[in-house]
């Protein structure tokens, strides 16, 4: 009988990698134009330690020996790609790991190590729990302003919606949850899954679940100044009298924000209004007013702009934490990275002028 022996492939070595090949390339990735290279090229990421070193106080070593802990301006920075790419915890952890651009990004080796994906989720929670998302907004907005970049010319409000994964509940537990109590047969884990913080609203026969983020950008560069996160029911002129400060001089809005109450608002603060008029039932606007209307439109579509990046190809905002004290973190970052993005771009393409600083 003839056995027939079974070929046993020879094991494949990859080739070595050198200094001069890693080098090699990383230079063709930038020579393909690398955002991230350039982001940090432009961004001085020390300026936030101060806020990650007051959110987290060093904690008390337990005894000799062990791994040192994560920088946190590491651990921040990669929060920053999370947003930046819109990935999980696992998907960042394992981004980081396979890609060189990433690497370059946060000053890592192929040697070093790379944080896991619950070190990174507990570093996230304890910004939240601090309330530092704010703070590192507010920190690169003092950045902004020092350098020039939000002239007093004018700003544009808007909202739009962040929809987080739409629950499924009776109606008996609609009305629970109304009234601010948690039905009775939710186990723990079943609450830690169901977001009882954001609300169902409609816009154009469009049904939305979620939350919004109300956003004022400047005129002039289209970055955002500031922001205020509610649940999607809010109405967008509930959020402006925040929004809009002394000093703003002129505010742009589309119709949402037409109406006594924000021009008493706004007048109450020194600030002119520019607001897409709304015709209303027995009386349709004339041809005048439709044409200042559109001449509005172009100027408050500015804003759209960020809405436009912080979107992405999926045309929508989606998160998916649970609550609104997540969600609003997660939304207060992600007006960061716009910021740092615009930021990037402003310079890159000298689109205004910069103050030495």
């Amino acid at each position: 009988m003839c056995t027939v022996r079974q070929r046993v492939p020879e094991t494949i070595r990859p080739a070595e990698l050198s200094f001069f090949s890693l080098a090699d390339r990383l230079a063709r990735i930038s020579a393909q134009g690398d955002p991230l290279e350039r982001l940090d090229g432009v961004i001085g990421w020390a300026m936030f330690r101060p806020v990650l070193d007051r959110a987290l106080p060093a904690a008390q070593a337990k005894g000799p020996g062990g791994r040192p802990a994560y920088d946190r301006l590491l651990l921040c920075k990669i929060l920053v790609l999370q947003r930046l790419y819109q990935l999980s915890d696992e998907a960042v952890q394992f981004q980081i790991l396979d890609r060189l651009s990433f690497q370059r990004f946060l000053g890592l080796s192929l040697a070093d190590r790379v944080p896991d994906q619950n070190t990174i989720r507990e570093f996230r929670e304890a910004l939240q729990q601090a309330g530092a998302f704010q703070s590192l907004f507010d920190v690169f907005r003092e950045h902004l302003a020092a350098r020039g970049l939000l002239p007093k010319e004018g700003v544009i409000v808007d909202a739009s919606f962040v929809e987080v994964p739409r629950q499924r509940n009776t109606r008996e537990e609609n009305a629970a949850l109304k009234e601010g109590q948690t039905p009775e047969d939710w186990s723990a884990k079943k609450r830690a899954h169901k977001d009882v913080d954001a609300r169902w609203t409609k816009k154009n026969a469009q049904t939305f679940y979620g939350y919004k983020d109300h956003i004022k950008v400047n005129l002039r560069t289209k970055l955002i100044e500031s922001a205020v996160v509610t649940t999607a029911s809010v109405h967008d002129s509930q959020a402006i009298d925040a929004l809009v400060q002394k000093g703003d001089m002129v505010v742009f809005g589309d119709s949402a924000y037409s109406g006594q109450p924000v021009e008493e608002q706004m007048e109450a603060k020194g600030v002119d209004t520019v607001i897409v008029r709304k015709g209303v039932r027995g009386r349709e606007l004339n041809e005048t007013e439709k044409a200042e209307n559109r001449e509005i439109s172009g100027t408050r579509a500015r804003v759209e702009h960020a809405f436009a990046v912080m979107s992405g190809q999926a045309g929508r905002i989606f998160l998916r934490y649970i609550g609104q004290a997540r969600n609003q973190a997660a939304v207060q970052l992600m007006n960061l990275c716009h910021n740092l993005r615009r930021y990037e771009t402003i310079v890159r393409l000298k689109l205004h002028p910069l103050t030495p600083v």
